[in-house]
């Protein structure tokens, strides 16, 4: 299976208001050396809505520069716009993209067979996989069952990234459609009952403050490691939580700033953390570890220079 495990949703940094490419390669390269399997440029995690077309693009093409083939590139193209879905899953797919991740149309409110039309004529226009992205908290509809399973038939539909709390549809979906059809978490704090429940992975928030401790929660429950699952379930389980406080992507670039790997950097209407969910962000920080793990990278590097 090409999608599975720990796959991050990355950020889009930014640098006097512009898109810092040079530090969002490095996340990427910084992302393989840590384990992570799989990466997502411009999901919602990366402030689409707030990105120009042309930026856009350039950051699904930095991605694949950045990766050359050694984890799949799943490159966000969703939109409230059908008509402009279509033109960035193309561009995506030219590029040289492995799948796409393509969230429900946000605000528009669809019905069933709006949502059903429009993955369809997505699907129509590409030949690359498509990951269907349910995320109602955030985009006011969701796809039901029933839909996903009906979508299913459709030759490029492969998998859905599923943000709801209904723990009931990966194990629904399992049922209907079989192991085949590819069901990543898009909820970081139950990822561990959604792998339960039938799921393959999780498109991760956290995973981008913490890739190392992502890909081996994954890696311990694919070996049956249960034990050490456990432990590293229980370890990122304050970090799942703060990153949510206050709305994403600002808490997670408070902590990427934190550890030195990009600017806090917003784009209107987002704005940067409270100064009080600073002070919980670096306790689930400390309690995950993570400042140690920094220190330790930092003592290898300069032992090489």
């Amino acid at each position: 299976m090409m999608f599975k495990g720990s796959i991050v949703a990355l950020v889009t940094p930014f640098r006097k208001g512009k898109v810092d490419i040079s530090t969002f390669q490095k996340l990427v390269e910084w992302h393989i050396a840590s384990g992570t399997h799989g990466l997502v440029p411009c999901g919602t995690t990366g402030e689409t809505p707030t990105l120009h077309d042309a930026e856009h693009k350039r950051l699904i093409d930095a991605c694949i520069e950045a990766t050359r083939g050694r984890v799949p590139v799943i490159a966000g193209t969703g939109s409230s716009s059908t008509e402009r879905a279509v033109d960035l899953a193309r561009y995506a797919q030219k590029s040289g993209a492995d799948g796409l991740l393509v969230v429900t149309p946000y605000y528009n409110k669809p019905t069933q067979e709006g949502l059903y039309q429009h993955y369809k004529t997505i699907n129509d226009a590409i030949n690359i996989p498509i990951i269907l992205y349910n995320v109602p908290g955030r985009t006011g509809v969701e796809i039901s069952v029933e839909t996903v399973v009906r979508l299913a038939a459709l030759k490029n539909i492969a998998g859905i990234k599923d943000a709801s709390i209904d723990l009931s549809r990966p194990l629904q979906l399992r049922v209907a459609l079989g192991n085949e059809f590819i069901q990543l978490s898009g909820e970081d704090a139950t990822v561990a009952a959604y792998l339960a429940q039938g799921g393959h992975g999780c498109i991760s928030v956290t995973a981008n403050v913490a890739p190392r401790l992502c890909s081996e929660l994954h890696m311990y429950w694919q070996n049956k490691d249960y034990k050490n699952f456990e432990r590293m379930r229980d370890m990122l389980l304050p970090l799942h939580k703060t990153l949510f406080i206050e709305t994403s992507p600002a808490p997670a670039k408070y902590c990427l700033s934190r550890l030195g790997k990009c600017a806090e950097e917003l784009r209107l209407p987002m704005v940067p953390v409270t100064s009080a969910t600073r002070q919980r962000l670096d306790e689930a920080m400390e309690f995950a570890g993570l400042f140690k793990i920094a220190k330790k990278k930092l003592k290898r590097v300069g032992k090489r220079h």
